[in-house]
C-alpha cells in the first residue's frame, strides 16, 4: 500500500511500519511493554497480534488493556485510488481511537441443550446422529419416507405441526398425531413393514394411509407391542425445547430474522452443516445486547383505543413488536426475539424508540471524526459508506481484494469512507442530515441480499424524505443515496459517482440521544448553509415526521378530542376561548388525532413549514375558532355555536327532547339543574 507516513502520523499513528506481523514483529512486542492503548491498522492478523502480547513478557493482558483494530486495507490501500487515499486512511485511523461504546442491559438466554429436529425421518435420523453426543435430541417426524435407526436412540415422535413460538431456550412446539403407529410403543422389529400387503409401512414407521386397504395384518403381528392401533382418535402434544432444527421443506417461522435458537436448513446440506455447527455450541447461558429504549410517553401508536402511528410493528422482520392498544396504548417490544436491527428506530417519527448501542450521541461523535479529521488531512468532499458489519462488511472487503487483481475493478473511491453498522437500518433521517451538517458531501446506505423487504421500503422512504429536504433548501438531489448491490463489480460501478459539493462550513453541535433534537439541529444548520430558504417544503407522504395538520372547519365542533388524543403536544386548547390551536414543530404526523376525531375534520399534510426563517413551524397558530353559545338563562358561555347547533338539529326528532326538555339543551350544566328542580316543584304544587 503507498502510504504517506506523515499524514498517517499528524492523525494519531506513531510509527508507519511495512510488515509488521512478520519482520517487524519486534516493534509491535516494544509498544505492548508500554502498557498504552494500542490500535494496529491490520485486521488480517489480529490473531496473530493477540496471541504476541500475551507472549510478550512484560506486556498487560487483553483484559487489562484492550488492543483494537482498523482496516486501512481493503477499505482504502488496496484500491487504484490509494495514492488519494490518505485523508480517508487518516480518518479511520482517528475514528478507531474514539472510547469504546458504553456498556448497555443485556438479554439472557439458558439452553439445557434440549433440540428437537423436525422433517421427514430419513433427514431428521441423520441429523440427530451428528447432534446426538452434544445435544438431548428428539425428533418429531412430519411425513413418511426414509428409516429410522434401529435402536432407540433418542424420543421420536411423529405429526403436524399445529404451533411454534418462542426463542433460545424458550420454545414451545405443539403437534397433532394421527398416525395409527404409535412410535414410542413400536420396538422396530419390522414384522408390520413385512406384513403388509400394500407395502403401506416403511422404515420410518409410520403407515402411508392412501395406500393402506385395512387389512389389518400389521395390527395382528404387532399384538404383543401393541403399538398400532387404526381406532386412536388424533392426539395433540405440546413441549418445550431449548432448540429447533427445522428440516421441512417451507420454514415454520416464517420471519425474515427468525428467532435466536431456530435453524432452518430444509434439503439444503451445505445449510445442514452450518446450523449443525452452531448449535453444537448452543448449550449455556448466552447474552446480548437490549439493542433498543423505548419510551412509552413519546409513543405515537395509539391512545382511547385508537390506533395512530403503527411502523415499528410493520417493519419488524422479527415479529418482535406488537400493539398493546388494549393494554397500556403503546406497544411492547419482545427483547428476547428482538436481532437489533434498529429498523424500528429509524421509522418512528417521535424517537420514543431509540437505538441503544450504538446510541446517536455515539453515532454522531464518530461520522463528526471521520469527517472533520479526513478534511483536516486534506480531504474534500467525502462520501459517508453505510454498511453492515455481516454481508456489507465483507462485500467491502471483496471489492478491495478484486481492486488488487482485476484492471477494471477499482475499489473503494479515495471520498468514499465506510462506517460500519450493526444493521444498515439502525441509522435513519436524523443521523443522515446530521452528516451532511457535519460536511459529508453525500450518504450512501449499502444493502445487500441479508436486508428484509421491510427494511429497503422503510429505507427508500426516509431517503426519499431526506432528498425532498435537502432540494428544498437548495443543496442539491440525490445526496442521500440507497445502493444495492451483490458482488464486488456491481458496487464499484456504483460507487464511481462525482460527490457534490460539501458544504462550505461544517456544524459543530453534538448529536443527542433524542431523535427530534438532531433533526432541528440538523434542519438549523442546512438552514443556515442554503443559498435560500423556501417558506414550504413539500414532503412525501410516506414516513414523514414533519408535517401539519388541516381542519375542515366547516365540520369541526371543536369537541377537542384531538388535542386529548395528541401524543407530542402539537395540539392545544385555549382556556380563555373556545381555539383549537396548534404547534407544527411537535407533530409527528402519527394520524391519531385523525383517526380520533368524531367529525372526520381532520387530514394530515407532510411538509416542512420555514415561514420567518422557521420561526412560525415553532409557534402557537390558531386552526379553528367559533364563537361561544351563550346560556339563554344566565348567557355564561358553555359551549361552541356549531357544536349547540349540531346538538339540536340531532336531536331534535327525539321525543325525550321536546318542549322545555328542548329548551334545556341550550342552558349550562348549572341552569339546566335549576330548570329542571323547578319544574318539579311547579308540578308537586299543582297536584297539591
Amino acid at each position: 500500500m503507498p502510504l504517506d507516513a506523515a499524514v498517517l502520523k499528524a492523525s494519531g499513528a506513531d510509527t508507519v511500519h511495512t510488515l509488521l506481523c512478520r519482520r517487524e514483529a519486534g516493534a509491535f512486542q516494544r509498544a505492548a511493554k508500554s502498557g498504552e492503548e494500542l490500535l494496529v491498522a491490520c485486521t488480517q492478523e489480529s490473531a496473530l497480534f493477540l496471541e504476541l502480547n500475551e507472549q510478550t513478557e512484560g506486556a498487560p493482558s487483553i483484559q487489562q488493556r484492550p488492543i483494537r483494530f482498523v482496516n486501512i486495507r481493503e477499505t482504502g490501500g488496496w484500491s487504484k485510488d490509494a495514492v488519494r487515499s490518505m485523508p480517508k486512511l487518516a480518518a479511520l485511523i482517528a475514528a478507531a481511537q474514539l472510547p469504546e461504546t458504553e456498556p448497555v442491559s443485556t438479554v439472557s438466554y439458558q439452553s439445557a441443550g434440549r433440540c428437537v429436529v423436525i422433517g421427514p425421518a430419513g433427514a431428521a435420523q441423520a441429523a440427530a446422529d451428528l447432534l446426538r453426543d452434544r445435544l438431548d435430541v428428539t425428533l418429531l417426524l412430519t411425513q413418511a419416507g426414509g428409516a429410522l435407526a434401529q435402536t432407540h436412540e433418542q424420543a421420536v415422535s411423529a405429526g403436524r405441526v399445529t404451533a411454534l413460538t418462542g426463542w433460545l431456550g424458550q420454545f414451545e412446539l405443539s403437534w397433532e398425531s394421527s398416525n395409527p403407529i404409535d412410535l414410542d410403543l413400536c420396538t422396530r422389529c419390522n414384522a408390520c413393514v413385512d406384513a403388509c400387503p400394500e407395502g403401506a409401512i416403511d422404515l420410518s414407521y409410520q403407515i402411508d394411509l392412501s395406500r393402506c386397504a385395512s387389512h389389518r395384518d400389521c395390527v395382528k403381528v404387532c399384538d404383543a407391542a401393541g403399538a398400532i392401533d387404526f381406532a386412536r382418535a388424533p392426539q395433540s402434544f405440546s413441549e418445550r425445547f431449548d432448540l429447533v432444527l427445522d428440516l421441512s421443506s417451507a420454514p415454520l417461522l416464517g420471519q425474515h430474522q427468525p428467532p435466536q435458537g431456530y435453524f432452518h436448513a430444509g434439503r439444503d446440506s451445505d445449510k445442514l452443516m452450518q446450523a449443525v455447527l452452531k448449535l453444537r455450541d448452543l448449550v449455556g447461558e448466552f447474552e446480548k445486547p437490549k439493542f433498543f429504549n423505548y419510551k412509552s410517553k413519546l409513543c405515537a401508536h395509539s391512545r382511547n383505543k385508537q390506533v395512530g402511528c403503527n411502523a415499528c410493528v410493520e417493519v419488524c422482520s422479527a415479529d418482535a413488536i406488537r400493539s398493546d392498544i388494549k393494554g397500556s396504548g403503546g406497544i411492547i417490544v419482545e427483547p428476547y426475539l428482538c436481532v437489533g436491527c434498529g429498523a424500528c428506530t429509524t421509522v418512528c417519527p417521535s424517537g420514543a424508540l431509540s437505538y441503544a448501542t450504538p446510541g446517536l450521541a455515539q453515532q454522531g461523535l464518530t461520522m463528526r471524526t471521520l469527517l472533520s479529521s479526513y478534511k483536516a488531512a486534506g480531504g474534500r468532499d467525502a462520501v459517508l459508506l453505510l454498511h453492515s458489519e455481516g454481508a456489507g462488511k465483507t462485500l467491502i472487503e471483496a471489492l478491495g481484494r478484486a481492486a488488487r487483481t482485476s484492471r477494471t475493478v477499482q475499489g473503494l473511491p479515495a471520498h468514499v469512507i465506510p462506517l460500519g453498522l450493526h444493521h444498515t437500518a439502525s441509522l435513519g433521517l436524523d443521523a443522515w442530515l446530521g452528516a451532511i451538517a457535519y460536511g459529508a458531501s453525500g450518504v450512501t446506505v449499502l444493502l445487500t441480499d441479508e436486508e428484509a423487504p421491510e427494511y429497503r421500503v422503510a429505507l427508500s422512504e426516509q431517503i426519499a424524505i431526506g432528498n425532498a429536504l435537502l432540494a428544498g433548501l437548495g443543496h442539491g438531489t440525490d445526496r442521500l443515496r440507497l445502493l444495492q448491490a451483490e458482488e464486488p463489480g456491481a458496487l464499484d460501478a456504483a460507487l464511481r459517482v462525482t460527490p457534490a459539493p460539501a458544504l462550505k462550513q461544517a456544524a459543530a453541535f453534538a448529536m443527542q440521544a433524542d431523535k427530534r433534537s438532531n433533526l432541528e439541529l440538523a434542519l438549523d444548520h442546512l438552514m443556515a448553509q442554503a443559498p435560500t430558504v423556501p417558506e414550504l417544503i413539500t414532503l412525501p407522504a410516506a414516513g414523514s415526521p414533519f408535517g401539519t395538520v388541516v381542519v375542515d372547519t366547516a365540520k369541526c365542533t371543536l369537541c377537542l378530542s384531538c388535542v386529548g388524543a395528541c401524543p407530542s403536544a402539537a395540539l392545544a386548547d385555549n382556556p380563555d376561548a373556545p381555539q383549537l390551536r396548534f404547534i407544527e414543530k411537535n407533530c409527528v404526523q402519527c394520524g391519531l388525532c385523525e383517526s380520533t376525531c368524531p367529525e372526520q375534520a381532520i387530514t394530515l399534510a407532510p411538509r416542512l413549514w420555514l415561514a420567518d426563517g422557521g420561526k412560525a413551524r415553532k409557534s402557537l397558530r390558531v386552526l379553528n375558532e367559533q364563537a361561544p353559545y351563550r346560556c339563554i338563562r344566565c348567557s355564561k358561555p358553555f359551549g361552541t355555536l356549531k357544536a349547540i347547533e349540531n346538538m339540536l338539529t340531532k336531536l331534535a326528532g327525539h321525543s325525550a327532547f321536546q318542549g322545555a326538555a328542548a329548551e334545556r339543551l341550550k342552558m349550562c350544566s348549572d341552569c339546566r339543574v335549576i330548570d329542571l328542580h323547578s319544574s318539579t316543584s311547579e308540578v308537586r304544587i299543582t297536584d297539591l
